[in-house]
């Protein structure tokens, strides 16, 4: 009897030094090696609620965005939904994921030598010149302020040694949050064969919104840029609900042709913290929708 239950505790043994052995030669497929970041789960967080058609609640303000979502940004619950699932163009709110997965490699204070190619983007961009050095943190700030496209390129390029390996990367991480929808293949926006979704740009937003090295960037008015010339710049927000209206504290706006307006925005409003985003509108209307869909938020 003793034998029995020596060679039954040796076997127990034998099988977890087994299972032990077997998870570090294959880790767990929820582990996203181009990052090196544990993805997280994404269940409740913008979610299609049960049952709910494209438009939902049907007593929700009329907004002129072609698709948009409004989401808890505790909770990751859905609080609105408009055409959220349609796959689109995002422009410049995907530098969001950009500034995502700089922010999480960490080293903000390293410096990143901006090359010939960072400086070829149009329109927007800092200035600044090939074989200048900033830190990855001056870089964030001028990407997400102002939304500068020689900043995105010069990180993306420094992260991964090309845009189209950024790109790479961009999908990568997209995935982990559960933007299944999406595809990237630069770090700016600028056009190209790339698309996501209002639901897969909320998903991605609330993480942002839960690093808060980008919080602190995202709320800011303005930055002061300081050029390695010693000139300062001050870069003012593209996002004009900032310091206007009450609640307002980021995240991103975005424009091209191909996309329409775009703007991301988190606001604590009736006590409720929430992040709206609204893809493909026009100027007109962008930022007085925004408004109207952050007060009826703090109505309900």
């Amino acid at each position: 009897m003793a034998n029995r239950i020596y060679f039954l505790i040796a076997a127990l043994a034998l099988s977890a030094c087994s299972m032990v052995e077997q998870e570090q030669r294959h880790p767990p497929a929820t582990v996203l090696r181009s990052t090196g970041t544990p993805a997280e789960p994404t269940s409740g967080v913008a979610q299609r609620p049960t049952g709910t058609a494209d438009l939902w609640p049907i007593d929700a303000p009329a907004i002129h965005a072609k698709s948009a979502i409004l989401i808890d940004a505790d909770s990751g619950r859905t609080l609105f939904q408009k055409n959220a699932d349609e796959p689109r163009q995002v422009a410049s709110t995907q530098k969001l994921l950009t500034a995502l997965i700089i922010a999480e490699r960490g080293d903000l204070e390293g410096m990143v030598v901006i090359a010939p190619s960072d400086t070829f983007v149009e329109p927007t961009k800092a200035g600044m010149r090939a074989g200048q050095s900033y830190s990855r943190r001056q870089l964030l700030n001028a990407l997400l302020v102002h939304s500068c496209n020689d900043a995105a390129a010069a990180l993306g390029r420094d992260a991964a040694g090309s845009p189209e390996a950024f790109g790479s990367l961009m999908n990568a991480r997209a995935e982990a949050l559960g933007a299944y929808s999406s595809h990237f293949v630069n770090p700016h926006g600028l056009p190209a064969a790339q698309h996501s979704t209002a639901r897969d740009m909320a998903r991605i937003a609330y993480r942002d919104y839960h690093r808060p090295e980008l919080r602190e960037i995202m709320r800011q008015t303005f930055y002061p840029f300081r050029f390695t010339t010693g000139r300062v710049e001050y870069m003012r927000t593209t996002n004009k609900l900032l310091g206007v209206v009450p609640g307002v504290d980021g995240m991103k706006t975005g424009y091209t042709d191909a996309a329409g307006r775009c703007l991301i925005t988190s606001a604590t409003v009736g006590g409720r913290h929430v992040i709206l985003v609204q893809l493909g509108s026009k100027t007109s209307y962008i930022f007085n929708d925004a408004q109207t869909m952050l007060n009826w938020a703090a109505a309900r």
